[in-house]
């Protein structure tokens, strides 16, 4: 369990420098160069993804059983997990979904954690999946306070909403049909 939490805090403690200490942030990005700010950056967050993706499932092969999901609660996570990918996919593609939902990288991390909890009642599953709807509200309030930062991504174009749309709804469904088993070693429950 103390690999899991370690990760989470590495990983999600770089990504809590904008929430946090924005203007640290900024003023290591100016002296060190952008480039090697985002390497920093980047190498820190594998290196607490890595540990969190092992710690967690260290922390499944011993689970500590907080809650017993009933089988509408998995159905409920499913239905719930439908907009996820779409959201995910608008956060790069510009268009009417990213101005109505504003910030849908978040909203979709949001979602995804509350159905993965409502799915799962161990300690691990409860310390993963809170600890990032934790992050995406913390990051969602103080996002509006922070001086604005480009995103990268696709320009705005007409087609945007339906490639998010679509490309979201097909990355569903081959996480249903078995990509998710495949890539976590989790598969779906029905």
């Amino acid at each position: 369990m103390l690999t899991l939490v370690v990760g989470l805090a590495l990983f999600l403690g770089v990504h809590s420098v904008s929430i946090f200490i924005p203007g640290w942030r900024d003023a290591m990005a100016e002296r060190m160069g952008a480039l090697k700010w985002k390497g920093i950056y980047s190498l820190a967050s594998l290196a607490g993804f890595v540990l969190l993706v092992h710690g967690y499932g260290e922390a499944r092969a011993a689970p500590v059983l907080l809650y017993q999901p009933t089988p509408w609660m998995s159905h409920l996570s499913m239905l719930l997990m439908l907009p996820v990918f779409p959201l995910l996919m608008a956060a790069y593609l510009p268009g009417r979904i990213s101005t109505a939902v504003r910030h849908p990288m978040l909203a979709a991390t949001k979602v995804w954690a509350v159905a993965h909890l409502l799915a799962n009642g161990t300690l691990a599953d409860a310390l993963l999946f809170g600890s990032f709807l934790a992050w995406a509200v913390a990051d969602r309030v103080s996002v509006d306070r922070r001086p604005k930062r480009a995103i990268p991504g696709a320009p705005r174009g007409r087609f945007n909403d339906s490639i998010a749309i679509i490309g979201g709804l097909v990355l569903y469904g081959l996480f249903v049909l078995g990509l998710h088993g495949w890539l976590t070693g989790i598969p779906l429950r029905p």
